[in-house]
């Protein structure tokens, strides 16, 4: 591998379009870890985890009494 490589390259399908360059370390590296990401992701979407975990769902609870005074006693 030649240190002078670039990180980025010009890519071979648009004009101005960068891609990672695998003759580069660093470059190389990134490739690696952009596509361990996106499997990471994948796989947490898959199985709803993670980020993608569905809300829990709330117990009930009774509303709160909205009396502001108690019932008279039948009793005196």
């Amino acid at each position: 591998m030649n240190d002078d490589e670039p990180v980025f390259k010009k890519s071979k399908w648009g004009s101005n379009r960068y891609v990672y360059n695998p003759n580069n370390p660093i470059g190389l590296a990134l490739i690696i870890a952009s596509s361990v990401f996106a499997i990471v992701m994948l796989l947490l979407m898959e199985n709803r985890a993670g980020p993608f975990a569905p809300a829990p769902t709330p117990t009930w609870s009774p509303p709160p009494s909205e009396d502001l005074w108690p019932y008279p006693s039948p009793t005196p």
